[in-house]
């Protein structure tokens, strides 16, 4: 058995032979446990369950141990932001910005590149007042010249750790949070930066991009027939490089310079043979910069998932690149002829994406570069506002520190004089002791509410949460930090522990009386001493006075959930809670909605007064019916008017069938586009009432009768008609039902018929006599018309979350069996099984199932919109063909975003995707597929070019994602 439980049977054990009339102050401080011995520190390692003298493991070994002032807390030291002396500033990743931050260095550390920056004009003057900066004004850069200049000045002067780029990412236009190609940036970035230069008057600032990073390089194409020699001078300012099948840096240059044979569809066409010959063609580097950019093309494109992928390829490269053998100079020396030297510091690397060579002068570089004074004063604003910051932060330390000391002194005084032994106590919640004694949160005033009983008092069960301290320690935590309600003496509760010494003994009796009960129950009972009992109840009283006598221990469980850092979920409990007290109570199950007993006998039994008698003791509340009651006199009204509505409904709908068979069993309908010969007229329902009529006819008992037609449904607002003859043909048909003269007769004699709605057939005039026209009555309104027509396309285009079905077809035709079977719907229920589960209440405005009140509200236009979306739902769902897949869009998702649903979907590439619908070509992939014209319910081809067989076990199917678009929108392509 669980300490816990031992603890709680030692503290119950003397209910079992004391009667709750006899419970005295002794029984109860023994239930509450104040008999308890405390714990000692060293001797018990964590908190006694339980125990509420137990003041071990709450969190006071913080305190009582040695003083560590950083546990006093959360601010380190300011001092670890500071640069030291001699080392470099970093800068913040922002996000994904790594690779921006690794050319702000790059391009720092190019000291011609700066000075030439600090060089630029700059609009900082703007922002001196006197012979100074304006305090309350911050500075903003108003061009990337002048974001770098910035940058570069504190990353040189600042007494910062590391700096934040967000101004430069931010006037760039960059996303913080998506990782962008460092290669690209680096391109993008140096091409904007020399068109920004490109405007500077001093030369020395206006071409540092070219004389830095800008080399030389020839296509040269020889003729094989003739020798000619052709050159194309070019000018780079990187060498993008093939990683793939190599090892070494040297390896990846052979092969960008190597020569390329013409031969064959790729011969060349020579213009001193005027053919096409043989030839070769190969890369003469003429010149190099003197900062070389090395691209390693680690990213190459994947066709089947249309990303980028990266190679991990092992690359050695040296800190010192001899290039002398692959430049071509002016009188050829012995040097291009020999094989590159390896420097020394070899390296090697699988990341690395760009490696920087700076060319070796022969003298040796001003490696100091003065600041501008502009630049500096704003840097040494910086620092002071840094410096500031250092100072705060040491006072916010240095008052932790304090505030800490004096709560230690605080604990240590007041922890040794929590136990109360047998001076006056109280109680107070664990929960808060332990956040008293947690150095990271505030201590908040004391709330014992969660623990009282109905009494207002200390509930029995909830003492394991609470400890019992004295009266001193409390007095000062009341008065420091406020609170309620005292737990003294007083507040244990003797009405509760009375009641649950009732229960405890009733729960060691439950088996005897079980068996006492049965034996009664096996009684006649005679005269009227008997009381009625649900057989239902009978069955399992039993469990349920064993759950009703548990209930307390379950409250007791809850309330002691949270200890040593366990929590119940609150929400659990309330949900378990609303379960229970939606079950039904002991002998609730006769009773009827009114509160009385049910008329149905077959639910209920007569036991003895004796076996009532034991009931009850567990039961109290549960309701009483002696042998002499009377049933529900509403039941029985009720249940009367019920037989005879059932009746009545039978003999309605009986009447009915016989007299409109055809229109019952859809049997010789007539067809406008195949108007009869014998009339001229036919009349107009809508096709919702025949189909609710038909329901009541086939279960008058479970549905009500329809009394009115609600022909008002199909007219506009001014009462004309919403249909066109060719729309009734066609679209419209299947919201109406046609009706011969002779059972128009018959719907007026049984139905209230608001509107009379006929086609009439008339033959032309005199000029064609041959010429049939149709006319309606009343006339189709044309305004109305046209607005609903509007309306269902505005409808169709602005949905969310619709179903759409796409599916795949191979050499023209849909994947799908031959046999029949195949085109089976996805769900097996009914529409009208569907119909019937509709919730009471929930009947169409337009049909008054009353047996009364035939008056109806004039519908409008809104209303009529909304009728026929519920009359045309089961028209328009498309029946799902196995192997079709369906995917839930909106009106405003593009077109690429549907490849992409796709591809997941299908496990074909978003390129190799070729959609139709209706015959329509869809390929803009940024129109939205409102504008394309899908709608709900649609269905859409996909042919793919070539399909993948094991796209899904490709490791990059869990990094698929929208199509990159690089650096679109940015500042970058502004330029």
């Amino acid at each position: 058995m669980a300490p816990r439980l031992q603890l709680e049977k030692a503290a119950w054990r003397w209910a079992e032979t004391v009667r709750p009339e006899e419970v005295s102050q002794e029984h109860i401080e023994t239930a509450y446990r104040i008999w308890l011995e405390p714990c000692i520190r060293g001797v018990c390692r964590r908190n006694c369950k339980g125990n509420p003298n137990c003041l071990v493991g709450i969190g006071e070994h913080i305190w009582l141990g040695e003083i560590d002032e950083n546990s006093f807390h959360n601010i380190d030291d300011p001092n670890c932001e500071r640069r030291k002396k001699n080392s470099f500033v970093g800068l913040t990743n922002l996000g994904a910005t790594c690779y921006v931050n690794t050319f702000l260095q790059v391009w720092f550390l190019n000291l011609e590149l700066r000075q030439a920056l600090y060089l630029c004009p700059s609009t900082c003057s703007d922002y001196m007042m006197g012979d100074g900066i304006q305090e309350e004004k911050d500075y903003e850069p108003q061009t990337i010249c002048e974001h770098l200049q910035y940058l570069f000045a504190l990353l040189q002067n600042s007494n910062r750790r590391y700096i934040d780029p967000s101004g430069f990412v931010k006037a760039l236009g960059l996303d913080t949070g998506q990782q962008q190609d460092a290669q690209e940036f680096s391109k993008l970035f140096m091409s904007l930066l020399e068109d920004t230069l490109s405007k500077q008057k001093n030369p020395d600032v206006r071409n540092i991009v070219q004389q830095q990073f800008c080399g030389e390089y020839a296509y040269v194409t020889v003729c094989n027939q003739c020798g000619r020699e052709s050159k194309l001078l070019s000018k780079f300012y990187e060498l993008e490089l093939n990683i793939q099948g190599h090892k070494q840096l040297t390896d990846c240059i052979s092969e960008f310079l190597k020569e390329e044979k013409l031969e064959g569809d790729n011969r060349y066409f020579c213009e001193n043979c005027q053919s096409k010959q043989n030839a070769t063609r190969k890369i003469r580097l003429l010149s190099l910069p003197c900062t070389l950019n090395l691209q390693l093309m680690r990213f190459v494109f994947d066709r089947q998932t249309g990303h980028k992928k990266k190679l991990n390829t092992y690359i050695g490269f040296s800190e010192i690149l001899d290039m002398e053998p692959y430049v071509e100079h002016k009188e050829p020396s012995k040097s291009q002829t020999r094989k590159p030297k390896c420097g020394k510091g070899t390296h090697c690397s699988r990341n690395a994406y760009m490696l920087v060579y700076r060319l070796q002068a022969q003298e040796k570089p001003n490696t100091t570069i003065q600041v501008p004074a502009f630049l500096q004063e704003l840097v040494d604003r910086d620092n002071s506002k840094f410096e500031e910051w250092c100072i705060e932060m040491a006072e916010m330390r240095k008052q932790s520190v304090d505030k800490g000391k004096a709560k230690h002194e605080e604990v240590k005084e007041l922890y040794q004089r929590l136990p109360a032994g047998a001076e006056p106590y109280e109680f107070v919640s664990l929960e808060w002791l332990q956040k008293w004694l947690d150095e990271s949160t505030p201590t908040k005033p004391i709330d014992n509410h969660a623990c009282l009983c109905s009494h207002d008092k200390l509930h029995p069960d909830k003492i394991s949460i609470m400890k019992r301290i004295s009266e001193y320690a409390a007095d000062i935590f009341y008065s420091r930090y406020g609170g309620g309600p005292r737990l003294t003496v007083k507040a244990l509760c003797k009405e509760c522990v009375v009641e649950r010494c009732r229960v405890l003994r009733l729960k060691n009796q439950l088996n005897e009386d079980y068996k006492t009960v049965n034996n009664l129950l096996k009684a006649t009972v005679k005269g009227n001493d008997g009381f009625w009992v649900g057989k239902s109840s009978l069955r399992s009283w039993r469990q349920l006075a064993l759950e009703q006598l548990d209930e307390q221990d379950g409250d007791a469980d809850q309330s002691s959930g949270k200890m040593n850092g366990n929590t119940l979920n609150k929400d659990e409990s309330k949900e378990e809670r609303k379960e229970e007290e939606e079950e039904l109570n002991f002998n609730e199950d006769i009773l009827c909605p009114h509160g009385e007993l049910c008329i149905s006998e077959n639910e209920r039994r007569l036991v003895s007064k004796e076996a009532w008698s034991k009931l009850q003791q567990y039961f109290p509340k549960a309701p009483e019916f002696p042998s002499y009651k009377e049933c529900c006199s509403q039941c029985k009204i009720l249940e009367r008017e019920g037989e005879e509505n059932e009746a009545l409904h039978k003999m309605i709908a009986n009447e009915q069938k016989t007299s409109l068979p055809n229109l019952f069993q859809d049997k010789n309908r007539p067809c406008l586009s195949n108007w009869p010969e014998d009339t001229d007229v036919l009349y107009i329902v809508s096709q919702f009432f025949v189909e609710e009529w038909r329901k009541f006819v086939r279960k008058p008992t479970r549905c009500s009768p329809v009394s009115s037609v609600g022909n008002s449904a199909l007219l506009c607002p001014h009462g004309g008609l919403m249909f066109t003859f060719a729309s009734m043909t066609k679209e419209d048909s299947k919201l109406i039902a046609l009706i011969w003269p002779s059972e128009w007769q018959m719907i007026q004699k049984l139905f209230v018929v608001d509107h009379v709605i006929k086609i009439m057939r008339t033959e032309g005039g005199d000029a064609d006599l041959s010429e049939t026209q149709y006319i309606s009555e009343p006339k189709l309104c044309p305004e109305c018309r046209e607005g609903l027509l509007c309306q269902q396309q505005r409808d169709l285009r602005e949905y969310t979350q619709a179903t759409i079905y796409v599916h795949k077809v191979v050499d023209n035709k849909k994947v799908m069996k031959d046999s029949a079977p195949e085109l089976n719907v996805s769900s097996s229920e009914t529409e009208e099984d569907k119909e019937e589960a509709k919730p009471d209440g929930e009947k169409d405005p337009d049909f008054n199932q009353s047996n009364g009140g035939t008056k109806r509200q004039k519908i409008s236009h809104q209303n009529y919109i909304a009728y026929q979306k519920q009359v045309i739902r089961r028209s328009m769902r498309h029946r799902k063909v196995r192997g079709e897949k369906a995917l839930l869009v909106s009106a405003n998702q593009t077109l690429k975003e549907l490849k992409i649903q796709i591809m997941h979907a299908f496990s074909v590439a978003p390129f190799d995707q070729n959609l139709s619908i209706d015959g329509k070509i869809l390929s803009d992939d940024c129109a939205t597929l409102g504008t394309l014209g899908v709608i709900p319910e649609s269905v859409i081809l996909l042919k793919a070019d070539e399909p993948i067989a094991d796209y899904a076990a490709m490791d990059d199917v869990m990094q698929v994602c929208m199509p990159e678009e690089g650096f679109k929108g940015t500042g970058l392509l502004g330029h």
